[in-house]
């Protein structure tokens, strides 16, 4: 079968003919029909250090994605060939603490499709069967194939409650657009978004952000100041990885906010820690989805009208992969489906 395959250490990527994965017991087998390039396949790509330290190669990359179900292993009920399914991504043990008492993404062993095991850049991906969720006719396949990056927003914005409150949101990527348009959906009064790049503002001032300025503490301020906002931010949403955009955020959170951080930074940083300490400032860290509530919420706020489309750029065969990769390297581009089927 068709896959890409990070071969060897270093960096690009090979499509490749492998052999078709089998199922275990528990596990099924998907046939993909299209896949989404996410930052930790340009990373992976790019093999960076946190690649580096994260995957050994030969593996299938790729962990976004929607399927068919092909085949199911011998101990898996209640779920068919035939079904149209997208993949959790975090493979959790089961058997830790938190698995046991129902929060799984907090797993201490997970491991990652398409970074630890094979992914879904190929003809065909096992997963196993708790992984699968079925996908209602109402999402078509380029939605049900970011569902996975839409349950990191999800999971981001509904950590708090959203409902005429006065957000700020860093960092516009896929993510952070999406965000907003869940923040949007969710009914919060006024949405601030900051980016270094214009292009990605635009998108995100479409999917229902309010305002969409340059990063700094004064474009934020100057845009407070235009929406008649006396005090700071209610909640906020860090998924930049910068540490500026952090530290305009404890300066900018209102006493009493809630700060969710879903952006990883390259390095140790140094903020002012004092500031949500002397605010009462609530700090979640975010890491992939609430397992598997946010799968139902996402699909539940698609069938009531969020909509996440403009952030899907172009769709491209699986052939066509070095230009997806450029685009988004580049800035070209916000979200690349690869087609399979």
């Amino acid at each position: 079968m068709r896959a890409l395959v990070k071969t060897r250490p270093e960096r690009g990527l090979v499509l490749a003919d492998v052999p078709k994965p089998e199922p275990g017991a528990a596990d099924v087998l998907i046939r993909v029909t299209h896949a989404a390039i996410c930052g930790t396949d340009l990373h992976i790509y790019e093999w960076n250090d946190w690649a580096q330290e994260t995957m050994h190669p030969p593996v299938v990359v790729g962990h976004e994605f929607v399927g068919v179900v092909e085949a199911v292993g011998t101990q898996v009920d209640g779920i068919e060939p035939g079904t149209r399914v997208a993949g959790e991504g975090h493979v959790v043990c089961g058997r830790c603490r938190n698995c046991r008492a129902g929060h799984g993404h907090l797993c201490r062993a997970t491991i990652g499709v398409g970074i630890q095991r094979d992914g879904a850049f190929a003809d065909y991906v096992v997963i196993p069967a708790r992984n699968a969720y079925p996908i209602p006719d109402s999402v078509p396949d380029r939605i049900a194939a970011i569902l996975d990056p839409l349950g990191n927003a999800v999971h981001t914005a509904l950590s708090f409650d959203l409902v005429g409150e006065d957000v700020l949101i860093t960092g516009a990527g896929p993510i952070g657009q999406m965000a907003a348009a869940v923040c949007h959906h969710a009914g919060a009064r006024h949405i601030v978004i900051t980016d270094v790049e214009e292009a990605r503002l635009v998108t995100a001032r479409r999917m229902g952000a309010t305002l969409g300025v340059l990063a700094g503490a004064d474009s934020v301020r100057a845009a407070m100041a235009d929406l008649g906002m006396t005090e700071g931010f209610d909640v906020a949403l860090e998924m930049s990885g910068s540490p500026y955009a952090l530290g305009d955020i404890l300066t900018l959170a209102n006493h009493g906010a809630k700060v969710a951080l879903l952006g990883l930074f390259d390095h140790a940083i140094d903020v002012d820690v004092n500031q949500a300490i002397l605010k009462g400032l609530t700090i979640k860290g975010i890491y992939g989805r609430e397992l598997f509530e946010t799968w139902y919420k996402a699909v539940a706020m698609l069938d009531s009208g969020l909509d996440v489309e403009p952030i899907i750029s172009r769709q491209v065969p699986l052939e066509d992969y070095e230009e997806a990769f450029a685009a988004l390297f580049a800035g070209d581009a916000s979200k690349v489906i690869l087609d399979l089927a």
